[in-house]
């Protein structure tokens, strides 16, 4: 019997690309099959599931303005099925998570400052904006004359909305309360490091985050109760004869919390670490090359045995094998083509 998992992936649409797009992991094979489109959308380069499977969330642009657009999952074909659109004006944002109860999505806008929460119906479908936080503040670097938000997610027991600030080098957690975003904490990242995603480790007591402009993950100090963070150290995420341009991009943990995988646009790998059991610090494993031109996202497969790597200019997915015990990556198929790629997300 043939063993699948399905995904999706979200893409700029410049070029070749249509919008949303399916694919297959053959796991008998060990191989990347059936990447078709699935939605026409214009620059949906972040999607997002609930963890029933049901809907898909992919940011969009719609004319001048820029929001969410829902899609109900079929269970069989996994084709998806546009069920509505909600937009601001403005350019679209640029990350989407909906909470594990459907009921809540944030995004997270690089252009217009915001964070935006959204209430959905019953059917999947969005009810409503609730609230819009707009940040302000900037850092040294050349790109951080104004906020830039690139990442809006949930704690891991969903009381606090945790927002990234790439331009202004801060993490914000926001209680968030009948649909209001309610302001509780500020975390300073170090001076011109651009922060741009974060991930929680299992235990839910630490976090690590990805800096895009200084190529830098952090280990932080989290607490669960009042939602702050603290700095307890940072590691490079390229080697340092690499002085050429290099934009870190992703973040994630294994599902057993030993070891952080972060992609490196330019450098063009995948840096894995282990994490110190007792320090919870990050320890240097590899660099693995993504087989192609600036890996803007990756994902784990929920038994931790693959790990799948988007590289949006050569428009190319690279499915490598993973050593449960080291953390090192092989690749074993490369060169699928899946146009302007950026996101990945894959059933579970």
């Amino acid at each position: 019997m043939t063993k699948q998992l399905h995904g999706y992936i979200g893409t700029y649409t410049k070029a070749e690309s249509e919008g949303v797009y399916k694919f297959t992991l053959d796991l008998n094979e060990k191989k990347l099959v059936n990447v078709t489109s699935v939605a026409v959308l214009d620059n949906p380069t972040y999607v997002t599931m609930t963890n029933d499977q049901k809907y898909l969330y992919a940011v969009a642009k719609e004319g001048d303005q820029g929001g969410v657009t829902a899609f109900a999952v079929d269970a069989h074909t996994k084709q998806l099925t546009k069920l509505n659109s909600l937009t601001l004006p403005g350019s679209p944002p640029c990350h989407v998570s909906v909470a594990s109860d459907n009921r809540t999505i944030v995004t997270a806008n690089y252009h217009t400052k915001q964070i935006v929460a959204y209430v959905t119906n019953e059917d999947g479908s969005l009810k409503e904006i609730s609230d819009v936080a707009e940040h302000d503040g900037s850092g040294p670097h050349e790109r951080q004359d104004k906020p830039h938000m690139h990442y809006a997610g949930f704690s891991p027991d969903e009381r606090f909305v945790i927002a990234v600030d790439l331009g202004s080098d801060e993490i914000t957690t926001y209680a968030l309360s009948a649909g209001k975003l309610i302001r509780k904490h500020v975390f300073k990242t170090p001076a011109g490091s651009g922060p741009r995603h974060i991930s929680f480790a299992p235990n839910s007591a630490y976090a690590y985050v990805m800096t895009e402009l200084t190529s830098e993950v952090l280990t932080l100090k989290y607490d669960q109760e009042t939602g702050a963070f603290a700095l307890l150290g940072t590691i490079k995420a390229i080697p340092d004869e690499h002085t050429t341009v290099n934009d870190g991009s992703a973040i994630h943990i294994s599902a057993d919390g030993k070891f952080v995988y972060v992609a490196n646009r330019g450098h063009n790998s995948i840096a894995v670490f282990q994490i110190n059991d007792q320090t919870h610090l990050l320890e240097f494993v590899e660099w693995t090359s993504t087989e192609g031109d600036w890996p803007r996202d990756f994902i784990l497969t929920p038994d931790d045995q693959y790990l799948i790597a988007t590289n949006q200019k050569t428009g190319t997915l690279t499915l490598f094998e993973r050593n449960k015990k080291t953390g090192k990556l092989t690749a074993v198929q490369t060169d699928v083509v899946a146009p302007e790629s950026v996101c990945i997300k894959i059933l579970g």
